[in-house]
């Protein structure tokens, strides 16, 4: 899978993007046909500002209005070159960075998703300051960007110290194979150490849905020792495939480990669990099938580590 070598980086004026910025210098191998966009939508302008300056009677309080106006886009074009300046300090050449000033049109999340369709290979933003996206808020802008960005990867850059452990969580989902192709088309080759993670759902947790006035009960369902194997042996099957793409994109044999968890409750909370206990910072899912209609939409395992991990830096493929 070739990909085009140019990341949208997110920045909003807050210490949080200088380390979305720095996940970039430390995390993502750079080349000299790697292009990385500082893009920032300025949204600081009232609306009241555009009436006011259609009013004679109202030009000191413009004036004055403009001026604030003028000293927040220099503070961040200050930030901005702040940012530039943390990559090229990490060796990244000032000629493979660009700084994209934009003045809001249609809404940031518009104009973000606009942009984004200009061939880039990556979205990176940080958790907070795009909407709150712990706390979720139906509407914000980085949930906008989850609902509507399904053309290409977005990467939540976490608080987890970051180092070169991937944790693969991976189906056999056209989007999670996309997922494997994406990572070892830009991360191999470069020394990363990768576990391809399986968790296979206990029956017990499978449920028809009902309506909850007089729901019927139903003891849990137990899943046979053969039903398991059989699960197993699909699975394994489904690792070593995805063992041998990483291996033709470059990455080492013994830098790929393989795991599968069985009688899961939740997958989402095994990924995430997992994250922990081997200390990865990094947790890779596919959208699982979601059509560019669909989005990315509440219940999906993909979405559920997007919260449940809010520590890690989660890539959305």
């Amino acid at each position: 899978m070739t990909i085009p070598k140019k990341l949208l980086v997110l920045v909003d004026g807050s210490e949080r993007s200088i380390q979305t910025v720095s996940y970039v210098k430390d995390f993502i191998p750079i080349d000299k046909n790697m292009r990385i966009v500082l893009f920032h939508v300025f949204d600081g302008r009232p609306e009241e500002l555009r009436e006011l300056e259609q009013t004679p009677n109202c030009i000191n309080a413009v004036s004055q209005l403009q001026n604030q106006e003028a000293e927040q886009k220099a503070a961040i074009w200050w930030y901005l070159e702040r940012a530039k300046e943390v990559l090229t300090k990490g060796g990244i050449p000032k000629q493979s960075i660009e700084i994209k000033f934009h003045l809001r049109e249609n809404g940031v999340a518009r104009d973000i998703i606009n942009e984004a369709k200009n061939d880039y290979s990556a979205v990176i933003m940080r958790r907070r300051g795009l909407g709150m996206l712990r706390g979720i808020i139906l509407g914000s802008v980085a949930v906008k960007l989850l609902q509507t960005i399904t053309f290409i990867p977005i990467i939540i850059v976490g608080q987890v110290p970051t180092n070169k452990k991937i944790l693969l969580a991976v189906d056999a989902s056209p989007s999670s194979r996309r997922a494997v192709e994406f990572i070892g088309s830009l991360l191999g080759g470069h020394g990363y150490e990768a576990c391809i993670f399986h968790a296979i759902i206990g029956l017990g947790s499978m449920a028809f849905k009902f309506p909850e006035v007089n729901a019927p009960e139903f003891p849990e369902v137990e899943m046979p020792d053969n039903c398991i194997e059989a699960f197993k042996l699909k699975t394994v099957r489904l690792l070593q495939a995805t063992k041998d793409t990483l291996l033709s994109s470059g990455f080492e044999s013994g830098k790929i480990s393989e795991k599968i968890i069985t009688g899961a409750h939740s997958r989402s909370l095994e990924i995430v669990k997992e994250a922990e206990e081997g200390g990865y910072s990094t947790i890779v899912v596919g959208r699982r099938g979601l059509s560019r209609v669909e989005a990315f939409f509440m219940g999906r395992v993909g979405h559920k580590v997007v919260y449940g991990g809010d520590k890690f830096t989660v890539w959305v493929v």
